[in-house]
């Protein structure tokens, strides 16, 4: 593990990964938008860069993890972007959620410089983050991929690190992640107002269902935020609202109907809208239950 990492990105989901990533003694170098964070990840055991550039130049594989399309292509191809130090035979692993279509092009863009791009958006929120337990989607090269694995198992899960295809195919699964995540949301959220609204203690209702077909991840660790009324922000509202529109482009580019992800969108749109993009997207329960009339 005596190669040096780049990591750039240091915000909710990157500190915890670039901590794991030194936990297990990968040589670290770091940058991010904010100083606080490099601060910290220097004083556990990290060097400090100056710029994504200088990321560049000091490291042969680079990790980003920031938060939309757009700031993926900043670091990559702006002023003092990676592109501008890469060498040849280098690697840059994007953890980011962003479009498919840009992670391709970037992918194309990145072999132009004789180096590779695999994009891998992670699952699993900030706990997943911090315990190292993320399951990862990636896309790229078979050589790119085998590569990058070693790296990710420090972060991830390694059994549910999952090669799914060429570029932006880890992105696209992404998609189809969020995609899964907000209708089980939406359904929880709905069947815990039903609850309410009839009288039954919708933490009986969920226990129940735990123990059944009905059983997901969702409705045990959102059901529980929703239940304690806990919507302090693990995954913000508005971070997930970008992936939505993200979706909602990609289902566009493939002409594929979705009309429960179109529904979820609008809730999310009102939930946008109510004041809470920086509240925990669990939240999405709150506009379900003041469309039902309960407090």
């Amino acid at each position: 593990m005596s190669e040096p990492i780049g990591f750039i990105g240091l915000g909710v989901m990157g500190k915890p990964m670039a901590r794991n990533l030194l936990a297990r003694g990968f040589d670290l170098v770091v940058h991010s938008r904010s100083r606080g964070p490099v601060n910290e990840i220097v004083a556990a055991g990290a060097r400090a860069a100056e710029s994504p550039a200088d990321v560049a130049r000091q490291t042969a594989i680079v990790i980003t993890m920031v938060p939309d399309s757009p700031d993926v292509e900043a670091v990559l191809e702006g002023q003092d972007g990676v592109f501008s130090a890469l060498a040849r035979g280098s690697l840059v692993i994007d953890c980011s959620t962003i479009a498919p279509a840009v992670a391709r092009r970037l992918a194309a863009r990145a072999a132009e410089f004789g180096a590779s791009i695999v994009d891998a958006p992670v699952s699993g929120g900030e706990v997943g983050a911090i315990n190292a337990s993320l399951s990862i989607m990636m896309g790229g090269e078979e050589a790119a991929v085998a590569r990058a694995r070693p790296v990710l198992e420090a972060v991830g899960n390694p059994e549910r690190i999952v090669h799914i295809g060429p570029a932006g195919s880890g992105q696209l699964c992404k998609v189809c992640n969020q995609m899964v995540i907000g209708g089980t949301l939406a359904a929880v959220s709905e069947a815990f107002a039903l609850a309410r609204k009839a009288g039954v203690d919708p933490a009986l209702v969920r226990n129940a269902l735990l123990g059944g077909f009905a059983s997901s991840r969702v409705l045990d660790a959102h059901g529980e935020r929703i239940l304690k009324s806990n919507y302090a922000p693990g995954f913000r509202t508005k971070l997930f609202a970008k992936d939505l529109g993200i979706a909602a482009a990609t289902l566009a580019e493939y002409q594929t109907p979705a009309p429960v992800a179109a529904v979820v969108q609008q809730l999310v749109s009102a939930l946008m809208a109510s004041g809470k993009s920086e509240s925990d997207y669990s939240s999405l329960a709150t506009v379900l239950f003041d469309l039902a009339g309960l407090e």
